[in-house]
């Protein structure tokens, strides 16, 4: 039997005991069938998803259960009290970037789902947000941490100024693994992309140079991962921050419940006249820029100067980073 959603609505409970509020929200639907008709005083099979990133992203945590809808084919149920088939509700990041609903029913009571509706949370249960949030500013001094999934990607360093606190997010993929840093090689573009840690202004000068046409710097800029738009190739120095900050990102990445996010270990080799290096957008003269060595040889995280050229044979991984 074909089935529809006509009806969806979520709401935060005991928003007055804010720090006390429960792992789980409301969710409330109309369920009616192919008909239009609703159907009333019946049990439903639910299954209910939340999704990270997009509609068709990473499934984060999942329930199912059976529910009786009443006269008006209405049911309510606390998203979070289980029983849990995909991660735990507790465990859900509230501020790392975009979340869906998945809503999946079966009109007789089984498990035999259709995919009724996907959704966009406008607003993420922000009482939930602030209890895990307070929690971990309380016992660490900082909200976020090295190897959280938040703004798109991982954590990899955090930071207080005067006035709030700070990080780094990397993506959880690489952007190119075969490319020159930039089309234009030999001119110097000078000290406007020669910052030893602000990618984003050496980005930005990348891509204005003269004759520009492609570069790391603009997959960086095209890059759209978690939804946001200010990503940019990052400067020797944050890359170095990167590395040293390594353990964190590949445990995150291999154990995110997303096969298609794996840690740097994929580029081990046994042959080490390989050399993986990630560019930076720290330039280095007319024909050269700086690189970190992640894996192989001069792996351990060295940093040296490399071609601009794709014709090298080194250094033309690329993976993006952004602030927060």
């Amino acid at each position: 039997m074909k089935f529809k959603i006509l009806f969806l609505t979520f709401t935060i409970t005991a928003i007055a005991t804010f720090a006390q509020a429960p792992d789980m929200f409301s969710y409330q639907a109309t369920v009616r069938n192919a008909l239009g008709a609703l159907i009333t005083n019946a049990n439903v099979g639910l299954k209910i998803s939340i999704l990270q990133g997009s509609a068709t992203s990473t499934v984060v945590y999942s329930e199912t259960k059976t529910l009786t809808t009443n006269e008006n084919g209405l049911f309510t149920t606390m998203i979070g009290s289980g029983p849990a088939t995909v991660g735990t509700f507790s465990g859900i990041n509230w501020g790392s970037g975009l979340y869906f609903t998945k809503t999946e029913i079966d009109p007789t009571g089984g498990t035999n789902y259709g995919i009724v509706a996907t959704s966009q949370m406008l607003s993420v249960p922000y009482a939930l947000y602030a209890k895990q949030a307070g929690n971990f500013a309380n016992s660490s001094g900082f909200v976020h941490y090295p190897g959280e999934l938040f703004g798109g990607g991982i954590v990899f360093y955090v930071y207080k100024d005067a006035t709030s606190e700070h990080g780094l997010i990397v993506s959880t993929e690489d952007l190119c693994t075969t490319c020159g840093w930039s089309n234009v090689t030999t001119a110097q573009i000078g000290a406007a992309a020669q910052s030893t840690w602000d990618g984003a202004s050496n980005t930005a000068a990348i891509i204005a140079q003269a004759g520009h046409t492609s570069s790391a710097a603009k997959l960086c800029v095209d890059y759209r991962g978690g939804g946001f738009a200010d990503w940019y190739l990052p400067a020797i120095d944050e890359l170095k921050l990167f590395w040293s900050n390594i353990y964190h990102v590949n445990k995150a990445l291999n154990t995110d419940g997303n096969p298609a996010t794996v840690g740097f270990e994929q580029y081990n080799n046994s042959n080490s006249s390989i050399r993986i290096g990630y560019t930076s957008s720290t330039e280095f003269g007319n024909n050269y820029r700086y690189v970190v060595y992640i894996i192989g040889q001069r792996g351990r995280g060295q940093f040296d100067d490399d071609s601009k050229d794709i014709s090298s044979a080194n250094a033309k991984f690329v993976r993006a980073i952004r602030k927060f």
